[in-house]
């Protein structure tokens, strides 16, 4: 049988609670809806363990994982499953560098540490970078600070043997993802595009966290999309009534055959958390994968999950 993986966590929020919770859903039902590969290299949905999280919210710092991800602000629903006690107290996280060995040590068993903090925060970022492989973990990067862009970190982790994926979640069924796919059927069909924009409302911490600190999710949201020369972003909008919910609005204006005008608007709304925890998954899996067989730096195969991966611009 094989091992289950061991993942720390540094962020107890709401993309945290959709991992958690879902983890222990699909264990529970063998469900595969919403599963975008159910197996990657014998590692199922169900195999995961915690086995430390860290947080900076002093409510949430000596709770169990499974009690702190449903604190205030978190608004990720309940889901429909019994979960079980981790055993795994949340302990305080980073702001700085000032206690990576503290931290590099609280790894200890882990194979594997998911950044699931908010955006815009890149001293922490590289500080929990460091923390993994001091502790000779493999990192995954799932917010828009660059990590894995940097060659440095790159560099580092590649003469470890260590994975290092990142940076920013390409969501399961986003607004990046969605825009892009749109951006290249216009393409594919000989759709000229003349314009196109978005628009992103939200009701979660990190959208009010990227409408006060939004310098890196700009970049990294462009470099998710073919003709990004054409497409403006409407900065982030914070509304806490839609909660975890994200609603987008998407236009493209284009010209089809003899110049005729083609346009197309489009309304997605989606739980923003459970998009990312269907990413988080799969490059958990991927991840250990690499690690267990000496693999460093970014494996191929994440590269299609994320926004920016290396060699795109910070």
């Amino acid at each position: 049988m094989i091992e289950r993986v061991r993942v720390a966590v540094a962020g107890a929020g709401n993309n945290t609670s959709a991992l958690v919770q879902g983890i222990a859903f699909y264990r529970q039902t063998g469900s595969l809806v919403g599963v975008r590969r159910p197996m990657i290299d014998g590692l199922g949905v169900g195999d995961i363990d915690f086995v430390a999280a860290f947080a900076i919210s002093t409510e949430k710092i000596g709770k169990d994982l499974t009690e702190a991800i449903f604190l205030s602000p978190n608004n990720f629903p309940r889901l429909n499953c019994d979960l079980p006690k981790a055993d795994v107290p949340v302990t305080k996280g980073l702001v700085d560098a000032t206690e990576v060995d503290r931290v590099a040590a609280a790894l200890a068993g882990a194979e594997v540490l998911l950044y699931s903090a908010p955006s815009g925060r890149p001293e922490t970022a590289q500080a929990y970078a460091e923390a993994a492989c001091r502790a000779g973990v493999a990192f995954i990067n799932t917010t828009s600070d660059a990590v894995a862009r940097d060659p440095r970190w790159m560099d580092r982790f590649e003469a470890a043997g260590l994975p290092l994926l990142g940076d920013d979640l390409a969501s399961q069924f986003g607004t990046s993802v969605l825009h892009d796919a749109l951006l290249r059927l216009f393409e594919e069909r000989g759709i000229t595009l003349v314009s196109s924009y978005q628009v992103n409302l939200g009701g979660t911490e990190d959208f009010r966290n990227l409408v006060e600190n939004p310098n890196t999710k700009k970049q990294s949201k462009l470099n998710a999309l073919s003709a990004a020369d054409k497409v403006q972003l409407a900065p982030l909008g914070y509304l806490s009534q839609l909660r975890s919910q994200k609603v987008a609005h998407l236009n493209l204006e284009a010209q089809g055959w003899g110049e005729t005008a083609v346009s197309l608007d489009v309304k997605l709304k989606v739980h923003d958390p459970s998009g990312a925890a269907g990413i988080n998954i799969d490059l958990i899996r991927i991840a250990a994968s690499a690690l267990r067989n000496g693999q460093g730096g970014c494996p191929a195969e994440a590269t299609p999950l994320l926004k920016s991966p290396p060699g795109t611009a910070v």
